[in-house]
């Protein structure tokens, strides 16, 4: 498992890496590729910096660059033409490419296992009923705030951020990506929240001798200053 641990987090960065640079080679439309791929893109350099102080679990890991590659793909292509997209829409007879229902279901199924490894080891929900809950409600938010994205995106792009929307004439586009977001959150929790307990770090133990000191500071009380004695 060491060796394993070891290993995989680099060899998943160097393949999204590959991916990246590849995707940037002659995409459909530079912009969409940009607006699609910049989580990435910032993602990577974030991760680098932070990862001696907050190294990720290896499912984390392997969660995050399987989302990096659907981003990547998606932004070379555009969501609405990549061919896995359209191959899945002729074999079940879609009336759309369904690649960027895709998307927004990985968009809550992987950032919700991200939410749930900073909740579990910075905050003191570590256990509690109100853990799951609030990850759902994190995801849900995210996905509200990339759609008001997507609407500022459209307002200063008008046409040339159609790609980017991958509307495909849904009126209630908006509204399943939300749907899917959490649907992908709540996914998430439901298959994997044991397994990722299981690759998490125990609860750091609590300092005896510091916990016996606030307990007798709470005891004794606030200090009273005694009156001095009459000379």
């Amino acid at each position: 498992m060491n060796r394993v641990r070891a290993v995989l987090p680099p060899a998943l960065l160097g393949l999204v890496v590959v991916a990246l640079v590849v995707s940037g080679i002659r995409p459909y439309d530079r912009l969409t590729w940009l607006l699609e791929t910049v989580w990435v893109i910032v993602g990577i350099p974030v991760l680098l910096l932070t990862w001696r102080r907050f190294p990720l679990s290896t499912l984390l890991c392997c969660l995050l660059a399987v989302h990096a590659l659907i981003l990547v793909v998606g932004g070379h292509h555009s969501y609405a033409r990549t061919p896995v997209g359209d191959w899945a829409r002729d074999v079940f007879d879609l009336s759309r490419n369904p690649y960027d229902r895709l998307g927004h279901f990985a968009q809550g199924f992987v950032p919700a296992v991200l939410v749930r490894e900073i909740l579990v080891r910075r905050s003191p929900l570590r256990g509690s009923r109100w853990l799951a809950p609030l990850v759902v409600c994190a995801c849900l938010a995210f996905s509200a705030f990339f759609e008001m994205i997507e609407w500022w995106a459209a307002v200063a792009g008008g046409s040339a951020a159609d790609d980017f929307l991958a509307t495909q004439g849904d009126v209630w586009d908006t509204q399943w990506d939300m749907f899917l977001a959490l649907v992908g959150a709540v996914t998430s929790l439901a298959l994997l929240s044991r397994l990722h307990d299981r690759q998490l770090p125990p609860p750091a133990p609590a300092d005896p001798v510091a916990g016996r000191g606030a307990r007798v500071a709470w005891s004794a009380g606030p200090s009273v200053r005694q009156p001095a004695p009459p000379a």
